[in-house]
């Protein structure tokens, strides 16, 4: 009798424990409904997106050395590339006395189809200076790509395939992008073809990386790696919010660092180069630089929104329209200016010979200029190597000046200058030697006062409070720009 009892609520307990047991999974089941559906819901956008993606070979001949590894997914990166984002030693080094002959070097990368003509979204460091091109489609095809056109200044380029009704890719509006939002990324990572990665927006706008001249980047965490170099960064709607153009590591593996090019400013250059095989850029004719909190000060200013003119190049838009050195620029077209590189960008991506509205603060003075932009120049200036001769005049910011002789004029490439002052030394572990000030720049101003000598120079800081610092404009070969020292950090 209390064995049948027993062995009857054995039974009910398990029948009640498998109910429950059932009732929890059921639960659970139910509650990842919604993140099965939304994986499947993604499975099947990446598997329609993966069809605008093609793999990019490159063949280039090279000069090189017996024993120099061939067929290396990292060869599509330049030298300054690679020294940027890997460590010393990543590559290969051939061995000295050997012997120099040609080579075929090959190159991988990635890039999007955009089009129902064949046009294709890429890199310029995957395609720039390739002697042929062959890209790989979804479906196995190949075909040699023609170059359209290129632009290094910001790392696109488009090349052109002969094939009917391809599957390409949408493009959307990076400026309406999130931080924190969804992205997938899809290229041919090591040659590995059609890898998939998901991440999200890290952050927006990112410049001033050193990587091209004009820098408006995407930051994600979406795995990025050589040879995803040129292809498309997606949102969930499926459409091109950026492409691929670099990663940041320090062992060269990922990192959770990858930057890709906002697509508002390759489309503009992607068109451009479509339509002309180059790419035309506005051009104000200044000098610029950020404001730091201490030059926010010294031009009297509540805050560091803006961009700061150093100067003026002669007979050029800002020169006619009346912009003047120590302007700041706050708007362009009624367009708030964050910072330098956001009015580089602006600049660059109005039509040559446009008028826009700049919109500069002048000693706390809002003021408005409508000016014709210009054409960008293409010849950058070369840096300042060489000094002048030892000190002769000594003040209390840590360096010393001199005038600018002929003879030194011509040393330093000063030759359109007739009167300046130049630094002659910089003490060490001073203040104005870790503000960037070196031998052979030019003092400009003091305190927005210009100087020609240096008797000038010595007059303006004899009468200056100095406990309240001093705001200098300091020029060398490249640029001119705003340095603020307080001489009692000396």
């Amino acid at each position: 009798m209390k064995t049948m009892r027993w062995s009857l609520w054995t039974g009910i307990v398990f029948c009640l424990f498998g109910f429950l047991s059932h009732s929890i999974f059921a639960q659970s089941a139910d509650s990842l409904q919604p993140l099965i559906r939304e994986s499947k819901t993604r499975a099947q956008l990446v598997k329609k997106l993966q069809k605008g993606v093609v793999h990019i070979k490159v063949e280039k001949m090279v000069k090189g050395h017996d024993g120099q590894q061939l067929n290396n997914p990292f060869d599509q990166f330049n030298d300054e590339f690679l020294d940027r984002f890997f460590p010393p030693g990543f590559r290969k080094q051939p061995h000295g006395n050997q012997k120099e002959r040609q080579f075929k070097q090959e190159g991988l990368g990635s890039g999007a189809l955009i089009n129902k003509d064949g046009f294709i979204l890429t890199n310029h460091h995957v395609v720039g200076e390739a002697d042929k091109i062959v890209v790989k489609l979804y479906d196995g095809r190949e075909f040699e790509a023609k170059l359209i056109g290129t632009d290094p200044l910001s790392d696109i380029a488009v090349v052109k395939i002969d094939v009917t009704n391809p599957d390409f890719l949408p493009m959307g509006n990076s400026d309406d992008i999130d931080v924190g939002e969804s992205v997938i990324a899809i290229g041919n990572p090591f040659g590995l073809t059609q890898t998939v990665t998901f991440g999200i927006v890290s952050a927006k706008g990112r410049s001033n990386i050193g990587i091209t001249d004009y820098e408006d980047f995407i930051q994600t965490d979406a795995a990025i790696n050589p040879g995803n170099s040129g292809g498309p960064l997606l949102n969930l709607s499926g459409e091109i919010i950026g492409v691929n153009t670099a990663i940041f590591s320090r062992n060269g593996g990922y990192q959770g660092i990858g930057f890709a090019v906002s697509i508002n400013m390759a489309r503009r250059i992607m068109e451009e180069l479509i339509a002309s095989g180059s790419v035309s850029r506005g051009w104000l004719g200044v000098s610029i630089q950020d404001l730091t909190p201490e030059l926010a000060k010294a031009f009297g200013l509540s805050g560091t929104e803006g961009s700061l003119i150093t100067g003026i190049m002669p007979g050029t838009p800002a020169e006619t329209s009346g912009i003047q050195k120590g302007d700041v620029i706050i708007k362009l077209n009624q367009k708030s200016i964050s910072n330098s590189n956001n009015l580089r960008n602006e600049i660059a991506n109005a039509k040559v010979s446009s008028t826009v509205k700049i919109t500069v603060l002048r000693k706390g003075k809002e003021m408005v200029f409508s000016v014709k932009l210009g054409e960008r120049p293409s010849d950058p200036t070369a840096s300042n190597e060489q000094v002048p001769e030892p000190a002769k005049e000594d003040n209390l910011l840590g360096l010393s000046v001199q005038n600018l002789t002929h003879e030194a004029a011509d040393r330093l490439g000063y030759n359109d200058l007739k009167e300046a002052v130049v630094i002659s030394s910089v003490e060490v572990d001073s203040e104005a030697e870790s503000k960037g000030l070196r031998p052979g720049m030019l003092i400009l101003e003091v305190n927005q006062y210009a100087i020609k000598n240096v008797d000038e120079f010595k007059k303006i800081l004899s009468g200056l409070d100095k406990s309240r610092g001093v705001l200098l404009l300091v020029q060398n070969r490249q640029n001119s720009q705003y340095v603020f020292l307080n001489p009692q950090n000396n």
